[in-house]
């Protein structure tokens, strides 16, 4: 994967509870009180990687970029303690997922990778 395909990647699951174009979207998955497609979070999790090596010389980041990667953090939090509520039996590696993913995101917002 390259830094525009992860770029295209992300966005399109970051933005995917407002354009609902994608109903295999992980926040769309995640709202319907679905799993993640097999391989969804690790493809996620590499795209979010090669984000971070290609933006480190990069001094700004474009806000449809920052929205995506905000709404991807946080929405897939509250879509996981929602379905908590309503009885969704989720995988049991999900929400240390959803924490790798969040704890990436601040990496790229930081500029540091830990």
């Amino acid at each position: 994967m390259d830094y525009k395909t992860a770029r295209s990647f992300l966005i399109d699951q970051g933005t995917a509870l407002e354009t609902r174009k994608n109903p295999d979207a992980f926040l769309m998955r995640l709202k319907q009180g679905q799993p993640p497609v097999p391989g969804q979070v690790t493809s996620i999790l590499l795209a979010l990687k090669i984000l971070f090596e290609g933006l480190q010389e990069s001094p700004m980041l474009d806000r449809q970029l920052i929205s995506a990667l905000h709404l991807l953090s946080v929405e897939s939090l509250e879509q996981f303690e929602a379905g908590l509520r309503t009885g969704v039996a989720w995988p049991p590696l999900l929400k240390e997922d959803l924490s790798r993913i969040a704890i990436a995101v601040k990496n790229i917002f930081g500029g540091v990778w830990q």
